[in-house]
This record gives C-alpha cells, sequence and structure tokens, in this order.
C-alpha cells in the first residue's frame, strides 16, 4: 500500500512537470510570435516551476536505486538545478532591462489580440493541474499539497499580472490611450522581478540546503524519541521526514506487541501521531504502519511458547 501510494504520488508530480514544461514552451511560442515581453517571462516562470517538481522527484529516484533512504543532500545539489537558477536570473534580468529599454525608448509593441485568448487558456490548463495534483496529494495524505499550494500562488500571481499587462496594452490602442500602451512593458518588468525571486529561491535550496542537513539528522532523532515514549510501542523501524514548503511529512514504520488486536494497534498509532503533530508544529502529516514486533533468531518472543514446548536460548 505504501509503495503503490509513493508511485502514485511520483506520477501525479511527473503530471505537473510535464504540464508546467508544456505551459512554458506554449507560452514562449505565443509571448515570441505575438510581441508580449511579459508572456515571455511567465514562460520562463513556467519552465523554473518544472524544475522545481524535478528538484522533488530527484530524492526518490536515488533512494529507489540506492536501497536506502535518500539524502537530502541530492535533493539541494543537483547541478542541473543550479545552472538553470543561473538561467532564469539572466533571463529574468534581460526581461528587466528590454522592458526599461523599450518604456525608455518611446517604441511601444501591442501584442495581438489572440494573445488574451491563449492567456485565459493557459490560466485554465494551469488551473485543472493544480486542482488535480492538489485534490489527490489531499486524498494520499502526503503531504505535498502545501508544496502545490505555495508554488501555485505565486504562478497565479505571475499569469494574472501578465493578463492585466497585456488586456491594457489593447485596450490603450484601441482608444488611443499612450500611457496604456505601456502596461505590457511594465507587467513584464514586474514579472521580470518574480522571475529573479524564482531564481533566488533556486540558487539558496541548491548552495544552502547542506547547511540544514545536520539540523533535519537532529530533528528525526527528535521524532524516534518523541514517538518512543507513546506506551504499546516497542520499537520505531523505520523514519523518512520528507521536507513539502515550510512543512515536513513523516512517515513511520513501529513495531507494537503481537498479542494486542488490530484496533489497539490503531489506536497507539494515533496517539503517535497526535503527538508527534502537537509537539513539533511544522509537522504536517504523519503515516504511521504498524507492524508486529519480531525479536528474530535467536531469540523468542514469549507468546510463541504455547505453540511450540522446544527450549529457546534466550527466553
Amino acid at each position: 500500500m505504501g509503495i503503490q501510494r509513493s508511485h502514485s504520488s511520483v506520477t501525479v508530480t511527473w503530471t505537473g512537470m510535464i504540464g508546467d514544461f508544456s505551459l512554458a514552451v506554449l507560452k514562449g511560442a505565443v509571448g515570441y510570435f505575438s510581441g508580449s515581453r511579459a508572456l515571455l517571462g511567465d514562460a520562463l516562470y513556467s519552465a523554473s516551476d518544472a524544475v522545481s517538481a524535478l528538484n522533488r522527484l530527484i530524492p526518490r529516484r536515488l533512494s529507489s536505486k540506492a536501497g536506502k533512504r535518500p539524502n537530502r543532500s541530492y535533493r539541494t545539489e543537483p547541478v542541473f538545478a543550479i545552472m538553470f537558477a543561473v538561467l532564469v536570473l539572466m533571463g529574468g534580468l534581460q526581461i528587466a532591462v528590454t522592458s526599461i529599454r523599450g518604456i525608455a525608448s518611446g517604441k511601444v509593441h501591442i501584442p495581438d489580440k489572440f494573445t488574451l485568448i491563449a492567456i485565459f487558456v493557459f490560466l485554465g490548463v494551469k488551473e485543472v493541474i493544480f486542482q488535480f495534483q492538489y485534490r489527490f496529494s489531499k486524498k494520499q495524505g502526503d503531504g505535498q499539497h502545501t508544496a502545490y499550494a505555495e508554488e501555485h500562488r505565486f504562478s497565479l500571481y505571475t499569469s494574472l499580472i501578465v493578463c492585466v499587462g497585456v488586456f491594457l496594452s489593447v485596450l490603450g490602442e484601441a482608444y488611443q490611450w499612450r500611457v496604456m500602451m505601456y502596461m505590457d512593458s511594465v507587467s513584464a518588468l514586474v514579472v521580470a522581478g518574480l522571475v529573479i525571486r524564482k531564481g533566488y529561491l533556486l540558487i539558496t535550496d541548491s548552495v544552502y540546503g547542506p547547511l540544514v542537513q545536520k539540523a533535519e539528522q537532529g530533528d528525526d532523532i527528535s521524532f524516534i524519541e518523541t514517538v518512543q515514549r507513546v506506551h504499546g510501542i516497542i520499537t520505531v523501524d523505520d523514519l523518512k521526514a520528507r521536507e513539502q514548503g515550510h512543512y515536513i511529512t513523516v512517515d513511520l514504520k513501529i513495531s507494537v506487541n503481537p498479542r494486542i488486536t488490530v484496533l489497539e494497534a490503531n489506536e497507539i498509532a494515533e496517539r503517535a501521531k497526535k503527538l508527534l503533530m502537537n509537539r513539533f508544529v511544522h509537522v504536517s502529516e504523519v503515516n504511521i504502519q504498524v507492524v508486529p514486533y519480531d525479536p528474530g533468531y535467536p531469540y523468542k518472543s514469549n507468546h510463541q511458547l504455547a505453540d511450540n514446548d522446544m527450549p529457546t536460548i534466550i527466553q
């Protein structure tokens, strides 16, 4: 069940990444042929969203190959992400400089009217992708819905700014309002600022991520110590903490007495979940797998004595 849920979450993330990349290509093509600098900036922002989604997939792919817990430094230090972040910064600066030059020179280029229709279509497609990812993540309880919502908020801001800028430019041309004709360039300047912010965040996540790795490992120890205080839990067999924006999703595997009922085991897991979420406010979701405790050979638990009279090495 846990493996199937993980694969489904990866598939949803891939869907969003492919959707963002496709939107980036389409926005770039429409922005280039229509002459809208703002839409070109929006295309660059969508491409950076696709790279952010790819970064979330990197640790899972590595962990599935290595068969061990993923090291977060793999996620925060991909060379590809650093290189693309630099390109995003350069692209944002180029759009800002071009917009300023266009405003200063007085040369106004009004985007074609069909650009507005394309922008509304792009907004609709992006919203459908977001709703699909958000609702699926919320249903699965993997905690990624917080990251989806945070990224979608600024992506929506960018698209709305482009829409307003293009609309005002077209309206200014229709009524011959000279000032409003510059709104596409003005919105492109604002979008360039958002693109530069996005590139800066990609770089900081890539460069400064390893600095907080030790603190994250300390959090894992605190999680284990907290769970072990719950009455009825014998051991914590596995713990994985995954970052989802500003929040953390914790996956736990605990061992309980094999003689208790399923209902009692579920109550123990529920107590552990509530304790973690109440003590650590940055934990947004806790997924717990309960298994019967097995000491393994050569040890033997007392519940086996009723069915087997053979002596054991250690009782």
